[in-house]
């Protein structure tokens, strides 16, 4: 009889679980993959914004004329099915493949002329420096572009292929002036159904997208969930099927949860320390230094990415082009620090610190970073601030330190070089307004150099220059991290942080 009971009582448990089976499968019906993220977006016009979250989902619904294979050691073909670059290097004929904008209207040569005189020529275009060089832009007919360069100019496909020169139609944009950001039209795989200020961002399938069978979604939603352990949370519940940067304390055990994928995707990321050089006793290299000196770099590695980060020696990415593994880097030396600061004849200095609030990784750096520099006197004030507000400090120099990352769009470093050392008055070396006319002189010249050995000398030089002033602290290279439940296929990153959705699925 006590048999028999359990045995109902099992019956009547594996009803109840496929039942809640069925009830999973049909929240999944829609084929709708949602990511739980930890920032949301800021504006969907590519070329308004350097911000990765807004670059992430705008990676979605726009296309390029090219772009980078998924592993970027490549440059392929996007709206452009094949291109000719002419022996001297200053004219680029591309011609276009027949494809449409989710609005359904025909992409012709005349948008193209159109987004990227538009990024080249906008005062406000954060990477207008990158497209200076073309001095012409024609489209003779509705499939050919033609581009006119003023010199030879080595890192013009990889800049082509960037977020920045998102082809858009000219129609909307003069439609919708200012408020294009908000409603965005473009050529790739998905296209904004809606967008939930602080909420969630909501994709649908491009019926107009060129290339057949993708993508393989019926939808994304980019949900905003700020804090770290509660993403995860969502994730290992099954309130959504993939979740970005997974906290590193929680990597090896969601790793042994066999309804969860890890991805830990090789990377162009490097986290560091901004220091803006406008505000004295900062703009004093021996205080920078000192600063540097003061902060021990590889505690932080280890506490913060429980050994899964490698301490950086250079701003660029590790194991990139012409990346130096020998770029001499600063001791942990708090002793020379302090001197360096009494000779700087510095006392009493507070800085401000500012950091993403809800965060683990920036916590635990705030409490680091602040018990190390008080060994040598100085004050740190940690300023915890949602992520948007952060980064909207740092653009409006309204900060003394501040933890940022990077992820290179390109493979080629003139990108890098160009935004974070190069001090143009546009991006202010970004937003650090570090100025070297000697690393100033050697980018300029680095971009047009055709010799790769003349390049990589000069690149060597750029790290060595930008380490030995200090232009920011490097902190650590890092893989990408995120997760998905163990039936979805494909949340995956490239190297330079697109995420490759045209082809995920939902098994």
């Amino acid at each position: 009889m006590r048999h028999r009971t359990f045995t109902a009582r099992l019956a009547g448990g594996l009803l109840a679980a496929a039942l809640l089976a069925v009830s999973a499968g049909a929240a999944l019906a829609d084929n709708v993959l949602r990511i739980a993220r930890e920032q949301d977006s800021t504006t969907f016009d590519p070329i308004f914004t350097i911000l990765a979250p807004d670059v992430w989902v705008l990676n979605q619904f726009y296309s390029t004329l090219v772009r980078a294979n998924a592993d970027a050691t490549d440059i392929v073909p996007d709206l452009a099915e094949s291109w000719e670059i002419a022996p001297d290097g200053l004219t680029y004929t591309f011609h276009l493949r027949d494809a449409k904008f989710s609005d359904g209207t025909e992409v012709k040569a005349s948008d193209v002329a159109f987004s990227l005189a538009r990024v080249r020529d906008e005062e406000a275009s954060p990477m207008r420096s990158l497209y200076q060089v073309i001095s012409a832009i024609e489209a003779p007919d509705d499939r050919t572009v033609v581009l006119k360069l003023e010199r030879p100019y080595t890192p013009l496909m990889s800049a082509l292929a960037m977020f920045a020169a998102s082809i858009v139609p000219e129609h909307a944009v003069k439609e919708h002036g200012e408020a294009f950001g908000e409603n965005p039209v473009g050529s790739g795989a998905f296209v904004l159904k809606e967008w939930r200020r602080g909420d969630r961002v909501v994709l649908e399938r491009n019926p107009h997208y060129w290339e057949a069978g993708l993508p393989k979604l019926d939808g994304i939603e980019w949900i905003y969930v700020p804090n770290d352990n509660t993403r995860m949370l969502k994730l290992t519940a099954g309130e959504v099927e993939a979740a970005t940067f997974v906290p590193w304390n929680q990597i090896k055990d969601l790793q042994g949860d066999s309804n969860i994928k890890v991805q830990l995707d090789k990377s162009t990321r490097m986290d560091h320390i901004l220091v803006n050089h406008d505000h004295a006793p900062l703009d004093n290299k021996d205080v920078r230094q000192a600063l540097n000196m003061a902060i021990d770099q590889q505690a932080i590695v280890d506490v913060v990415t429980f050994g899964y980060g490698t301490p950086a020696n250079s701003f660029f990415p590790l194991d990139g082009m012409y990346y130096n593994p020998d770029n001499p880097n600063y001791p942990y030396d708090p002793e020379k620090a302090k001197a360096m600061l009494e000779a700087a004849g510095v006392e009493d200095l507070s800085l401000d610190f500012v950091l993403v609030s809800g965060d683990s990784a920036h916590d635990q750096i705030g409490v680091l970073v602040k018990d190390q520099l008080a060994k040598v006197g100085v004050d740190v004030n940690i300023v915890k601030m949602e992520g948007g507000q952060q980064w909207d400090a740092l653009i409006a120099g309204e900060y003394d330190i501040g933890v940022m990352w990077w992820v290179n769009d390109i493979f080629d470093p003139d990108q890098k070089a160009q935004f974070c050392v190069s001090g143009d008055p546009e991006n202010r070396s970004y937003y650090t307004n570090y100025k070297n006319p000697k690393v100033t002189e050697l980018v300029t010249a680095a971009a047009v150099e055709l010799d790769p050995a003349k390049r990589k000398e000069m690149y060597y030089e750029i790290q060595r220059l930008a380490k030995d002033d200090v232009h920011w602290i490097d902190l650590y290279y890092s893989p990408f991290r995120n997760a998905s439940r163990a039936n979805v296929h494909g949340f995956v990153q490239n190297p330079l942080g697109r995420y490759m959705l045209e082809t995920a699925y939902i098994e």
